[in-house]
């Protein structure tokens, strides 16, 4: 009966990053997401706010202290990174890293902008834009697709979803970053609640390097990192009309040797290597690009679904199209 608890549990965890939405029980505390666009609708906006009251210490008077004053603080509104022709790229990285600081982590419980992994590029794009345009603060997978938009004028920099799923005093715990590699070396942008991580600069050689990294981070807050997927490359073009392929690999950290973990990751960098060069599906007609607006604030366009694939355990590799290739008294730490 356990293990087909343990078995139900994890098949959950699956399903909901299929559909973007990780994070909607992180440690076992839920959040929500606004599914109505922008400005937020009434309904959202008081849920909002009785979720504060539930998950805060002085929720409900320091809502109401809020809620009330007319003397708030200006809240300044980041400007999108420019850059100099002579800037280099770790610069232009540290630029973005920055901005997505500025915006500052989401700590409402109610994720502002609804991110849905099966979306075309394109249409992420245009919530990438919604997000400069609004300046709210973000989480972790809103900070991932910031990134990707921010970086696409950077053609010698590859970028590719890095994820995680840790475990502390019996909970699960998800969080993703945006890797990214250039001239042999890799690093990654993002945002978490923890200053280790998110921003990691380009000074790792491998991709193991990288990992290890984040894994000795984890492990500072008490955390088992139990497994790490990771992407393929992303295209540069805003107006793809592919999708994002979020878990090229998944590999059960806790199940690996060092040694075996290694392998992966070189298996996995020469995966990415190879999608370099590839053309990429057609991007849409012009007339079509200018009848998509932001599916936040026009009609939703169309989901195209890829069916789901058999997850492979460690060790085994990707196929596609037939090419080679302790509890601490019940506090919960949540990173």
């Amino acid at each position: 009966m356990l293990r087909v608890t343990m078995g139900s549990v994890e098949q959950r965890d699956e399903e909901q990053e299929d559909e973007g939405e990780e994070e909607l029980r992180d440690g076992g505390v839920p959040f929500y997401v606004n599914r109505g666009g922008l400005p937020v609708d009434e309904e959202t906006w008081e849920r909002m706010w009785r979720h504060v009251a539930r998950i805060h210490p002085n929720g409900e008077a320091l809502g109401k202290e809020i809620r009330v004053a007319s003397d708030l603080p200006k809240i300044p509104i980041p400007s999108v990174p420019t850059y100099q022709p002579t800037n280099t790229i770790p610069q232009r990285l540290e630029a973005i890293q920055k901005y997505i600081r500025e915006l500052q982590y989401n700590h409402t419980g109610t994720q502002f902008f609804e991110i849905k992994k099966s979306r075309p590029l394109t249409a992420l794009m245009d919530i990438a834009k919604e997000m400069t345009r609004e300046a709210l603060p973000i989480k972790c997978l809103e900070a991932v697709i910031l990134g990707i938009y921010l970086t696409n004028n950077m053609p010698g920099v590859e970028r590719f979803p890095l994820s995680f799923q840790s475990q502390f005093s019996g909970n699960n715990f998800h969080h993703i970053v945006l890797g990214v590699h250039i001239g042999g070396r890799f690093g990654a942008l993002g945002i978490s609640r923890r200053e280790d991580l998110m921003f990691k600069p380009l000074e790792f050689r491998t991709l193991m390097d990288l990992v290890q990294e984040f894994e000795g981070a984890y492990r500072g807050y008490w955390h088992t990192l139990r497994k790490v997927r990771i992407g393929q490359y992303v295209s540069h073009d805003p107006h793809s009309v592919e999708q994002i392929e979020w878990k090229h690999s998944i590999l059960d950290v806790d199940k690996l040797t060092k040694e075996e973990l290694r392998k992966e990751l070189e298996r996995h960098t020469r995966d990415m290597r190879l999608k370099i060069g590839k053309p990429a599906p057609p991007s849409p007609t012009k007339d079509r690009r200018n009848s998509m607006g932001s599916p936040l604030r026009g009609p939703s366009s169309p989901i195209r679904r890829i069916s789901r694939v058999e997850r492979r355990p460690s060790g085994e590799k990707k196929v596609l199209e037939q090419k080679s290739a302790a509890d601490m008294n019940g506090y919960q730490i949540r990173v």
